[in-house]
């Protein structure tokens, strides 16, 4: 298939971008993509390509923009119920960690994964999916974390698997047992970790290796945090996954600074998100590895918090920058990296093209993909997302509407209108 006669086709660079080149775009003008089944075979000026390959099936783009399709590298994808009490709560006055501590947040999503059967589990966690694919997320990164007990994270990784096989979302599954310390362990938390690190982690990976035998093994994650999971925890955690193979990511400094990013770095950890409290030691840290610094600026949106990510400073140092939507039933009830792009440039002041940059190649760095997603250069998947716009900056300009016209994942053209 020929898609010809875009506005913009941008397509980035094929791999990440740090500090100045950041927001390197490499726009063509009146542009064309050849695919050749799942892959993009070559890309260039639209009457070069029509001259060339005139017996193709084409696609008029019609002067609109053609960009990669987004990459979301932190979502909570699969979970029941939801904390609509709580925001109201929010906004009398309670804090995030007050309703945890009073057994709401995140232990109120557990106690409703609990009680879902695998069905109702499946049947809601396909809706946000169809969601945000619909607003252009073409890959993303899905936690399990609200089981908190072995049986209940086995059946979240089961429904994630069962949804990427099933399509047309491509889902990358992270193990998230060390989310948040259930109940039944609230007064002994060291009793929890070694229940993750002795039985957990070694039963997850025995299962994910019988029941996905052609996936490299999943992301595993830990909440490192003021009443979450303390740095000596969320090492320990970390560590064990890391010798029994495991990817590392970890959720860090979104509340306080306890050092969760430089143990990320230190671990080679392929990213660390949400970095609002992040020390200029800690960015120096990720600026010297090969780690992403993971934004997520949803969850201050959502929370009505005034401090966000301190991004320039990121990129400024040279650490590799991605965006994310932070789904989640509690803090960030949205999928739309449209709106991840908006907040971004407004609240962090980043440029449209470093923002459309951090949520497409680097995003898939921040998911160990920037090899074959992320942007558009033949050998890459052919996942592209033609707006309803002339120029990509539209995506940053305007917000609160759905700027996709069509998504085109693996090959596959999935109009919305």
């Amino acid at each position: 298939m020929l898609i010809h006669s875009a506005s913009q086709v941008v397509t980035l660079t094929e791999t990440p971008q740090r500090g100045s080149d950041l927001g390197t775009l490499n726009i063509i003008p009146d542009g064309a993509v050849l695919i050749d089944g799942q892959t993009i075979a070559e890309v260039g000026p639209s009457n070069d390509l029509l001259e060339r390959y005139p017996n193709e099936q084409q696609l008029n783009a019609c002067g609109r923009a053609v960009i990669p399709g987004f990459v979301d590298p932190h979502t909570h994808l699969v979970w029941a119920g939801d904390r609509a009490a709580e925001f109201e709560m929010r906004l009398e006055g309670a804090s995030y960690m007050e309703i945890m501590a009073a057994g709401g947040g995140i232990q109120s999503t557990v106690n409703a994964t609990r009680a879902a059967s695998a069905l109702e589990l499946l049947e809601q966690t396909r809706q946000h999916a169809n969601d945000i694919f619909r607003m252009g997320t073409t890959s993303a990164e899905a936690k399990t974390g609200y089981g908190l007990a072995l049986e209940g994270e086995l059946k979240q990784l089961d429904v994630l698997l069962r949804l990427d096989a099933e399509g047309p979302l491509e889902i990358f599954p992270t193990f998230l047992g060390a989310h948040a310390v259930p109940k039944e362990y609230k007064e002994n938390p060291d009793d929890y970790v070694d229940l993750v690190v002795n039985q957990m982690l070694p039963e997850v990976k025995d299962w994910w290796q019988v029941n996905a035998t052609k996936k490299p093994l999943p992301f595993v994650d830990v909440f490192c945090e003021e009443g979450a999971f303390s740095l000596e925890q969320s090492r320990r955690i970390l560590e064990a996954a890391k010798a029994l193979g495991y990817p590392l990511k970890i959720h860090a400094d979104e509340f306080g600074n306890l050092g969760g990013v430089s143990l990320a770095a230190e671990l080679g950890a392929v990213s660390a998100d949400h970095l609002v409290k992040t020390s200029p030691a800690d960015i120096e840290a990720l600026a010297a590895s090969g780690t992403a610094a993971v934004s997520l600026p949803c969850t201050p949106f959502g929370l009505a918090e005034k401090e966000y990510s301190p991004a320039k400073e990121m990129i400024n140092a040279g650490a590799l920058f991605a965006l994310s939507s932070d789904l989640n039933p509690g803090t960030a009830w949205s999928g739309s990296m449209q709106f991840v792009i908006a907040l971004a440039c407004r609240m962090m002041r980043l440029t449209p093209a470093q923002a459309l940059a951090a949520a497409t190649i680097n995003a898939a760095a921040a998911v160990n993909q920037a090899g074959r997603l992320g942007s558009i250069h033949s050998g890459k998947q052919a996942d592209l997302l033609i707006l309803n716009v002339d120029d990509y900056r539209h995506l940053a300009y305007r917000f609160g509407v759905n700027l996709v016209d069509a998504v085109i994942k693996k090959g596959k053209v999935y109009p919305l209108s």
